[in-house]
């Protein structure tokens, strides 16, 4: 389970739905089993032994940094753009979110939002299709997929988002994979003349001319796994907060207001 787990963290899948199973018979009554008490972790053994550790269990991993963890005798590993917590003997793992009681604050949100900003940043102007505002107050990160439908909708409101200050960049995220028709889309609009005009285009439903230039559309869908995107459109703020999928302008303002000063989550 803990090697699905983390395989889960690795391939950062593209949104997926299953039937539930059908309620299987009964099964006999079995004695309790006694729970079995966790050890305390032992004496730690280094970085790198947990990132064998971790790489043993499911190979191929993208293990980032390892850093202090808020708990004792653990440390806080970066899996991509989520965090887990090994033991510094490199034996127990904990995956979930930490709650400071205290504050309130998800400190493991705190600690993957700023890995989201890191992962971001990496990515150049050059590299989106921006909207600007022109008295801009916020700015998010979408990724976007031509044929999403909710991401249709949110571009048919592009308008408003910047008369209310919210500049919106834009990354491509073809949920049907590279060499699907959507990822085509994306090339499409890229290698367009405006690429503004002709997103604006492609998500009203126009076909735009079939084109091959060298585009960012593969980066861009290998940043949104390794984020673990599940669907989109996916969008994040300046701080890495993830304020979700389709959210109407007012509400993008009140709630891009809310977290503004406040930790990320």
């Amino acid at each position: 389970m803990i090697r699905r787990s983390l395989l889960s963290l690795a391939l950062l899948a593209t949104m997926t739905a299953c039937a539930a199973e059908s309620p299987a018979a009964p099964a006999a009554a079995k004695a309790p089993v006694p729970a079995t008490k966790a050890a305390a972790p032992g004496a730690a053994v280094g970085d790198e032994a947990i990132r064998q550790a971790l790489q043993s269990l499911a190979p191929g991993l993208e293990v980032g940094e390892i850093s202090d963890s808020p708990i004792p005798g653990y440390r806080q590993v970066a899996l991509g753009a989520r965090v887990v917590y090994v033991s510094q003997d490199a034996k127990l793992l904990i995956q979930g979110t930490l709650i400071d009681l205290g504050s309130r604050e998800s400190l493991t949100g705190q600690a993957e939002a700023a890995l989201r900003v890191g992962m971001l940043a990496g990515v150049g102007d050059e590299s989106r299709i921006t909207f600007a505002a022109a008295n801009p107050r916020h700015e998010i990160t979408v990724f976007t997929d031509i044929d999403c439908g909710y991401c249709r909708r949110m571009h048919a409101e592009i308008d408003e988002y910047n008369r209310l200050g919210i500049t919106v960049n834009y990354l491509f995220y073809p949920r049907a994979g590279i060499g699907s028709e959507s990822y085509q889309k994306a090339v499409n609009v890229w290698c367009a003349p405006d690429r503004r005009k002709a997103l604006t285009e492609a998500k009203a439903g126009k076909d735009l001319p079939q084109a091959n230039c060298t585009s960012p559309v593969t980066r861009d869908y290998d940043l949104g796994r390794r984020i673990g995107l599940d669907g989109t459109p996916a969008i994040y703020s300046a701080n890495g907060t993830q304020l979700g999928g389709y959210v109407p302008p007012a509400e993008m303002l009140a709630r891009l207001e809310e977290v503004e000063g406040k930790p990320a989550q």
